[in-house]
């Protein structure tokens, strides 16, 4: 028997908000759009995004990684892509995704907050694993 929730999960019209959300994202990050993945992460010093080299703290971090990262071999493939919205405001996505010549297997997870200016990312954490 499932748990009776104090919120629902993947309400129709707010899933296919953070869906969007998300694959706005994944446009910009394999294209290089910085202003749009500035844009998509919450501004403020709270906001994480533990990469797989890299551990940031603040949105003046992320930014910075952001500048500084090459714009070379970004494109990638996702597969298992799960996005869960609990309530209105609040979603988590986690995809596996493979690069053309890399035998690890990455991982991606974010959290996801409305906000009067849209869904923003406030966590992300990226990794890799041997493949599989």
């Amino acid at each position: 028997m499932e748990p009776v929730l104090p919120f629902e999960v993947n309400i129709p019209e707010v899933l296919a908000e953070v869906e969007a959300a998300f694959g706005r994202y994944e446009v910009a990050l394999t294209t290089n759009q910085v202003e749009v993945l500035d844009e998509l992460f919450l501004e403020g010093p709270h906001t994480v995004r533990y990469g797989a080299t890299e551990n940031l703290v603040g949105i003046d971090e992320i930014r910075a990684f952001r500048v500084g990262r090459s714009p070379k071999n970004l494109m990638r493939a996702l597969k298992r892509t799960v996005i869960t919205t609990y309530g209105r405001d609040y979603a988590v996505a986690n995809t596996e995704f493979t690069r053309e010549g890399e035998a690890r297997v990455g991982r991606q997870s974010h959290c996801w907050l409305r906000l009067p200016q849209g869904w923003r990312i406030v966590a992300a954490h990226v990794s890799w694993m041997e493949g599989r």
